[in-house]
Order: structure tokens, then sequence, then C-alpha cells
């Protein structure tokens, strides 16, 4: 913690605030894209995509979930996340970023007994309805890459049943993307057109 403290301390020191870069930020945030990832602390996605202040607008949790939309509007962190950045900065890109060695689908694939920790279990019964199917139900042993691919197919969806992302999506301004992002190799898979993560480019 005193490395991170120090850091902090001297955060004022080793960046320009005299710059335009920082004095822009003070007019207002003007983000690209909303960036949906998991909480893990491996996963950063400012310095995955090269984002500098105020180009992506972060929504994280334990395994990248996306809560079904509520038509009564019960509080929730994620929804109000998702509306804002929509409805106020006007996003026009969504990524939904999985990732290697994910603990929380990792919990699921596993069948981890998470009786102590019944908040966890509870949030990670929001995904696991939709993938039984690759959780070894009929005795297979998916990888868990791809558990963790087919939940971000499935938070993809999710999202299209939000009223605020379908409107914009059938209005042509919001595209949904899917990632899968490689811990150990910095690699970035991309979901296609025909549902299948491919590596694009070098």
């Amino acid at each position: 913690m005193k490395e991170l403290l120090d850091r902090a301390r001297s955060f004022k020191r080793r960046v320009d605030f005299e710059g335009d870069e920082y004095r822009k930020l003070t007019v207002g945030q003007f983000p690209e894209a909303l960036f949906i990832t998991c909480s893990d602390s491996r996963v950063i996605p400012a310095l995955i995509t090269g984002a500098r202040p105020g180009e992506i607008f972060e929504l994280r949790n334990a395994g990248n979930i996306v809560p079904p939309h509520d038509a009564y509007g019960a509080a929730s962190g994620e929804a109000a996340t998702i509306e804002y950045a929509l409805e106020v900065l006007g996003v026009q890109d969504i990524v939904v970023c999985g990732h290697s060695h994910c603990g929380a689908m990792g919990a699921l694939k596993y069948g981890a007994d998470l009786s102590g920790l019944p908040r966890v279990d509870a949030w990670l019964d929001l995904a696991r309805p939709a993938l039984t199917s690759v959780l070894g139900e009929r005795g297979e042993d998916p990888a868990l890459r791809e558990v963790v691919q087919l939940n971000v197919r499935n938070q993809l969806d999710v999202l299209r049943e939000y009223p605020v992302a379908r409107q914009t999506i059938g209005a042509g301004r919001l595209r949904l993307h899917g990632w899968y992002y490689e811990i150990d190799t910095g690699r970035i898979h991309e979901l296609d057109e025909d549902g299948r993560f491919r590596v694009h480019g070098s």
C-alpha cells in the first residue's frame, strides 16, 4: 500500500495538469464508449485500449454481468451507469469484455462452494441460468474460455433488452462489441457477426 500511496501523492507532479488535455476535462466528459468488464485487478481498460482520460466510461463488477432490465426501476448501479452512458453521455459503442483466468466464471464452471459468500453467490445467479449448457450438466468439462465467451454473448443479449439500448441500436446510434482478453498474452479476441471470437490484426 505504501507504494500506491506514494504514487498517489506524487501524481500531481507527474502529470501536466496545466496542459490542454486536463483543462478540457473540466468542461465535461465525452467518452467514446462504455466499457463493461470484470472487477479483476489484472484487467485495466485504459491500459488495454490505450485510452486517455475522458475517452472511456467504465462499468466493472464480478464477471462483467449486466443485470436484467427492471421495468419498475429498482436501484442498480449497473442499470444507472448504462442509462447515463446512453441517455446523457451519448456513447455510441459498448464493449462487454470477459477475460481469461476469471474467478467469477471459474466459480460457476467448477461449482465452487459459495455458501460463505452469499452476496457473490446471489450475484452470479444472474449469469448462471444462461450458462447451464456449458457448466457440465451432462458430465461435460468445458474450457473456462468457453464459459467466459458464452457469458459475454449472454450479457450482450441482456443489454439489447434495455429499452434505451434497443432504441439507440434501432436508430443506428449504438454498436455492441464482445471481447475476450487473454491476461497472459494481451491478445484481444473480438466477437464476429458469425458468433465466434477471433483475433484481428497483429
